[in-house]
């Protein structure tokens, strides 16, 4: 096997995609990928992608190297670090097996991870998913008695200009499935017209699909700056003390926004904002709500979503749930059956037509003098 294309290099895999194409080969520096950077690199269609540090390192199972697998994109592991700096953005790249050159220059030798390998990876990480459960519960409830001020109104949410109270509210997140999600639901938005969240790229998320948010959320760190212009009312997550880095950005751009100063996560951040501000129901897309979509962000643990769901949940629907449920194809049996309904009516019509008994009868001679009979 020999690859060849030019290079797009990034630490961060989100700024990565954003200007990687399907002629080009990617090389990041992503320990254990994680299902949504997996699919944000299927979208862009690379020729190969290079990883410096190990794709699954056996913690938990995470899915993104084998749905890259799955996707044909050939995906080389744990190259090592000096990939990051011997290779530089646009330089010629040369797959050679296992072997990395760069403008004709050996730099490393990584391994080509196949399905089988990152399956038995897999299956070999579920035996750790006891001992990592452990301890991200541990985690989990320690900080949940530092930051259960959270939910009891320690840190109220800032007045907004939208009007969400007895309306719907439907929280985007560009979570692993978000679009997949959002075209299953798509009818429930267009009937019901629920107050559109995006919490930082879910913003774009909404705009990607033909949605404008009506409330952009979050820290302002991975949000592009059309969905800020877009017109959707600004909510910048500030920490406790009050500080937020990302209310400069937002100024820059010459925009208003409110600061809501809180623990925990921008998403966890937008739930409370809705309920306080009285949302009749939200509808939650793309989030994080488990434990391994929380280690895939890096997080030991899940304190302020746990105790912002055990707030809201009486009223919160997830939207995964609904495409998993809706997931499976029409069956062979159901075409027929609704095909053989639809005859029904027809059958019922030449039965009852004079013209069309007339007609039968004279098709019937007809074949009878044919057979002679």
């Amino acid at each position: 096997m020999e690859i060849k294309g030019k290079a797009k290099v990034d630490g961060r895999t989100k700024n990565l995609v954003k200007r990687l194409s399907s002629h080009e080969i990617a090389v990041i520096d992503h320990t254990d990928i994680d299902e949504l950077a997996a699919e944000s690199l299927i979208n862009c269609r690379p020729k190969a992608i290079i990883n410096a540090s190990p794709s699954i390192t056996g913690r938990y199972p995470n899915a993104g190297p084998l749905k890259l697998i799955m996707a044909g994109v050939p995906l080389l592991d744990n190259a090592g670090q000096d990939v990051m700096q011997m290779i530089s953005e646009g330089d010629e790249v040369v797959i050679s097996g296992e072997d990395i050159f760069c403008n004709g220059v050996f730099v490393a030798r990584a391994s080509l991870l196949t399905e089988e390998a990152v399956r038995e990876k897999m299956a070999a990480a579920q035996d750790n998913v006891k001992q990592e459960l452990a301890r991200f519960v541990d985690n989990t409830l320690d900080y949940a008695r530092r930051e259960k001020g959270l939910i009891l109104g320690e840190f109220p949410a800032p007045p907004i200009k939208t009007t969400i109270k007895g309306r719907h509210a439907m929280i985007v997140v560009r979570g692993a499935g978000y679009q997949h999600d959002i075209l299953t639901i798509r009818s429930y938005i267009d009937e019901i017209k629920p107050v559109l969240i995006g919490v930082d790229g879910g913003a774009d998320a909404l705009l990607e699909l033909g949605y404008r948010p009506d409330i952009i959320v979050g820290d302002m760190d991975s949000v592009s700056d059309e969905a800020l212009l877009c017109g959707a009312e600004i909510v910048v997550h500030a920490y406790t003390d009050g500080s937020a880095p990302g209310l400069a950005r937002v100024k820059e751009l010459g925009l208003d926004a409110v600061v809501y100063a809180a623990p925990g996560t921008s998403e966890d951040i937008a739930f409370l904002l809705a309920y306080e501000h009285g949302a009749e129901l939200m509808v939650a897309v793309g989030t994080h709500s488990n434990m391994i979509d929380f280690l895939e962000k890096g997080r030991p643990g899940m304190a302020s979503t746990f105790l912002v769901r055990l707030k809201v949940g009486s009223i919160l629907v997830d939207a995964k749930g609904v495409s998993k449920l809706y997931r499976q194809g029409l069956k062979l049996k159901h075409v027929l059956q609704i095909f053989l309904a639809a005859l029904l009516p027809i059958f019922v019509i030449v039965i009852m037509s004079p013209a069309t008994r007339g007609f039968l009868k004279l098709l019937i001679m007809q074949v009878k003098l044919l057979l002679r009979i």
